[in-house]
């Protein structure tokens, strides 16, 4: 057995918290992911540091909240010098994998990994030629369907709709990663190295075209929407630009296939959907199966989680735009398993955060911490205890912030934002014990004004004392083992400030 325990990392891309088996959805089929979440820790309230694919990744394989790392948009030029969590396991001596929709700045994780494919096309070179000849030789090249349903041409492009997927399973996305993730780790074993191996799946995002079976396991059932499907939005006082989002999905011109009305898309789309996350449950399965098989389970941490949620019908919208409105957003699915190390079937309600995967996984594994990450431990949490990570838990997005405290969560939005509809200032509360839907901002409500208020103020603290800077004044000379000095400033590999480190020389602690 390898004295470190290995990591199989496995992530989907806009996965809803709520529709798990496990979480009590009345209709989706994950039994893979319930077992893992049976034999392990299951996070409740785990909040993603961005609602878009790349400054979310960024974030999870950095450890740095938005407002450090710099990404708010998709793709990028390279971070120049940020150190990325792959790289750092395999300087300590890990074989470590890419294998996915991978969607990071360019060669950032390429260079971190001993062993890269990119299969949506969102990484530099586009997808991986590997898996296009794989596809060629089957002769299913063109009908790959991440991108768009091509019969529709244009129309088709990154469609809501649903339908079956002309590919196999093992033709799939999903199929193709799990089988490459695998032999990777096959080989690790075999020259009895520890492995890192970042799996990560392109659905349950559209286009919503699951394989069979997964397709005809939701076939004829009487799905059902969720609560907030179908309600009075204006009344309810929601983000002038969720109405506008909404209004938009209700005209149906999206509707690709018969009948073209919104009522029997949606169905048709959340159908597609519900099947996209069982496709990507069976591919956690084949993992966790080759985990067993082999005798790695138990010198294995395995984590599943998502880059942010969707919609899934909530609020009459298809999609994840607008992110920063939703609690469907900004929470996701957070599971992590080590057989005999972590409390089976433990469930932590307290709030935690997508960089502190970095934090973790190095105390875990015994590796030196990354000075450059903005995360904590959530060891302690792993082990079954209750304490507070963190009291404020942030999804950043350029010009909006949503903070989770307690039961509330708050968006914060500038004046000028939405000036022309709301003159004297907008804002959304919401509170999640009592409106798990969100379904009344209570922004407005006078008795609720100390709640915005503190929350307001502890957005700003939060954004002022976790701020990585170049330097600060008085200068801090304390060298830290990740540090280099440029012209009397010690700084990390990305030219920045440890936040906790500067801010203890000023007086403060804001760890």
């Amino acid at each position: 057995m390898n004295p470190r325990p290995n990591v199989v990392f496995l992530f989907s891309d806009q996965h809803n918290a709520k529709v798990l088996g496990h979480r009590g959805h009345p209709d989706v089929k994950t039994p893979h992911l319930d077992r893992l979440a049976a034999g392990g820790v299951r996070f409740e309230n785990a909040i993603t540091q961005n609602p878009i694919c790349t400054p979310s990744r960024l974030s999870f394989l950095s450890g740095q909240y938005c407002h450090n790392h710099g990404y708010y948009g998709l793709s990028g030029g390279n971070l120049g010098g940020l150190p990325c969590l792959l790289g750092h396991f395999r300087d300590a001596g890990y074989r470590t994998s890419a294998v996915g929709k991978i969607h990071c700045p360019e060669y950032w994780v390429e260079d971190a990994v001993d062993h890269f494919h990119e299969t949506a096309g969102c990484s530099v070179g586009g997808r991986s030629k590997k898996y296009e000849a794989f596809l060629e030789g089957r002769g299913k090249l063109a009908l790959e369907e991440h991108g768009s349903l091509p019969e529709h041409g244009k129309k088709g492009i990154q469609s809501m709709e649903g339908r079956v997927s002309p590919l196999a399973f093992e033709e799939s996305q999903e199929g193709w990663i799990a089988s490459e993730a695998i032999a990777f780790m096959r080989a690790a074993q075999e020259e009895g190295r520890p492995f890192f191996s970042f799996a990560s799946f392109p659905r349950p995002h559209q286009c919503t075209a699951p394989s069979e079976p997964f397709w005809s396991l939701y076939e004829g059932k009487d799905l059902r929407l969720p609560p907030n499907a179908d309600y009075d939005l204006a009344a309810a006082r929601k983000a002038p630009h969720l109405l506008r989002a909404a209004a938009q999905w209700r005209r149906g011109e999206w509707a690709l296939f018969e009948p073209k009305t919104f009522e029997a898309a949606r169905l048709r789309k959340l159908r597609g959907y519900l099947g996209a996350i069982s496709q990507v449950d069976h591919a956690v399965g084949e993992v966790l199966a080759f985990l067993d098989r082999h005798g790695l389970a138990e010198n294995t941490i395995v984590i599943y989680s998502t880059d942010h949620g969707d919609y899934a019908c909530e609020h009459g919208i298809m999609e994840k735009a607008p992110g920063i409105s939703s609690d469907a957003i900004t929470r996701i699915p957070f599971l992590w398993s080590w057989p005999g190390r972590f409390k089976a079937g433990h469930v932590a309600p307290e709030l935690v955060e997508t960089v502190d995967v970095s934090q973790t996984l190095c105390e875990l594994c015994g590796l030196e911490p990354l000075e450059t990450s903005d995360g904590a431990s959530l060891a302690p949490l792993l082990g079954g205890e209750h304490k507070e990570i963190h009291s404020l838990a942030v999804t950043e997005f350029a010009w909006s912030k949503s903070a989770r405290q307690g039961k509330y969560r708050l968006v914060y939005y500038p004046r000028a934002m939405f000036a022309q509809e709301y003159p004297d200032g907008f804002g959304e509360l919401y509170d999640l014990e009592a409106d798990p839907w969100e379904m009344k901002n209570l922004w407005f409500d006078a008795d609720k004004r100390p709640v915005v208020d503190r929350m307001e103020r502890g957005l700003m603290d939060w954004l002022v004392t976790t701020t990585r800077n170049k330097s600060v004044w008085p200068a801090t000379y304390a060298s830290p083992s990740q540090s280099r000095e440029r012209y009397k400033i010690h700084a990390n590999a990305d030219g920045k400030q440890p936040w906790r480190s500067t801010a203890k020389n000023a007086g403060g602690n804001y760890t």
